[in-house]
Formats: C-alpha cells, sequence, structure tokens
C-alpha cells in the first residue's frame, strides 16, 4: 500500500503478532513451507529467503522456520498446500489483493467470496485489481544518530522514497534493488524491523469516515482467517 496505509498496515501486522502469536506464526510457517516446495536453500530461493526473514521480524523460533522448510521440501508428512491469490473490493471500491495459502481451494474461495460480500464488498476477476499494484521493496528501519548519513547511503544502495515516520524511515525501492539495500544495513549492522517484496498500491482511494470503520472491520477479518497469509490494499 502507498503512503499512509502502508506504513499503517505495518503497524498493524507487528501488532496482530504481538497479540495473536500463535496464529502469526502459523501463517509465516504456511508460506514458508509454500516457498520451499522450489528449494529448500534459501540462497537459491529467494522468495524462501523472503518468507525467512519476515518470519525471523516477528521473533519465529529457529525450529518452527526448519521444520517448515521441511515440511515443504516433502521431508514432512501431511497435506498438499497451494498458494491462491485473490482479487476483490472491499467498502467503497478499495481494491485488495489477498494472498493466501490452503489445502482445499473450494473452502477458502468460498470462505474469501462471503468475507468480502459481508463487509460491502465483492470478489474480483483475475486481473482486474493487480493491474492497481506493483512489486516494491519495503524496509522500515529505526532512526540511528546519523540520519542524514544513512539517507544517502540508502539512496546510492537503490532507494526510491523515504519517509520518516514514528521515529523510523520507511523505505521504497525496486525489487532489483531489494538485496542491495539489505546488504548495505546488515554491513552496518542495522536490523529492518520490516522487510519484503510485496505489492504496493500506485495510487490510493480516499475513504469517507463511515467507509473507513466497514474497511478496518474487513481488514480485521481478514487478519483472523487462517488461510490468508497477506493481503494488500489501497485504501488511505
Amino acid at each position: 500500500m502507498s503512503g499512509h496505509s502502508k506504513w499503517s498496515t505495518i503497524k498493524r501486522q507487528k501488532g496482530v503478532a504481538d497479540a495473536k502469536r500463535s496464529q502469526v506464526f502459523t501463517k509465516l510457517a504456511k508460506a514458508i513451507s509454500v516457498a520451499a516446495r522450489t528449494s529448500a536453500d534459501p540462497s537459491m530461493n529467494f522468495k524462501l529467503r523472503l518468507a525467512i526473514d519476515r518470519a525471523r521480524s516477528f521473533s519465529m523460533p529457529k525450529d518452527n522456520i526448519d521444520r517448515a522448510i521441511k515440511k515443504g521440501a516433502g521431508d514432512d508428512g501431511g497435506a498438499k498446500m497451494e498458494e491462491i491469490t485473490y482479487e476483490g473490493y472491499g467498502p467503497s471500491g478499495v481494491a485488495f489483493l489477498i494472498e493466501t495459502v490452503t489445502d482445499n481451494r473450494n473452502r477458502t474461495g468460498s470462505n474469501i467470496r462471503h468475507i468480502l460480500e459481508k463487509h460491502g464488498g465483492r470478489l474480483a476477476e483475475s486481473g482486474s485489481v493487480s493491474w492497481l499494484f506493483e512489486q516494491k521493496g519495503i524496509f522500515q528501519i529505526p532512526f540511528n544518530n546519523n540520519l542524514d548519513e544513512l539517507e544517502l547511503a540508502l539512496i546510492e544502495a537503490g532507494a526510491d522514497d523515504i519517509k520518516n515516520e514514528d521515529g523510523n524511515f520507511f523505505v521504497t525501492c525496486s525489487p532489483h534493488s531489494f538485496d542491495s539495500i539489505k546488504n548495505y544495513l546488515t554491513k552496518q549492522n542495522i536490523t529492518a524491523t520490516y522487510s519484503n517484496v510485496e505489492p504496493t498500491a500506485k495510487t490510493s482511494a480516499t475513504v469517507a469516515e463511515e467507509a473507513a470503520h466497514k474497511l478496518d472491520d474487513l481488514r480485521a477479518v481478514l487478519d483472523e482467517d487462517d488461510d490468508v497469509t497477506e493481503f494488500y490494499d489501497n485504501g488511505e
């Protein structure tokens, strides 16, 4: 998501992790398992590396991560999981991309349709919403003492935009620059509290106050759904 809503979403994700850690760990493990099906080696599998980094940002234990990798690589039994992205609209026509991992696509599709319709939205055809988003690298970095120096270094490393808010730098970049920025931060012993390559809305949709409450309710229900690993919207 762009602008304020993106950073609000990061805070929401971290808050959910603190309040419902076991549920979040389950979702993170699903994402790791699906990513590990291609290769169990993070150095050779960018998607798996991202999933592991994200799990670590939520303080997921190493044993949990290792089990999820083994499950995805076929070293553990269990139902076959698949990754499905749904496109839809929420209140006031806010666009949604909803990422899921499921062992039953019929159940999950029906649940997502029901959730959207119950909150004043609807499921959309594939491609009707995704064009409103573009893949971007995202970093949340705590401020340090050398703000100007850090900002210049991040730009040199490939940052497209840097925002200052609530004691953090929020950095966006192209997916191609993600590793460059990550490597720079590692060399400087700077730990990003959030990092990912994810769909980011090209433009934001302003929502009236009444619809904003419905939108927040929809986001909360999507957070609660066990099959939903992540969702993105362009609501402001």
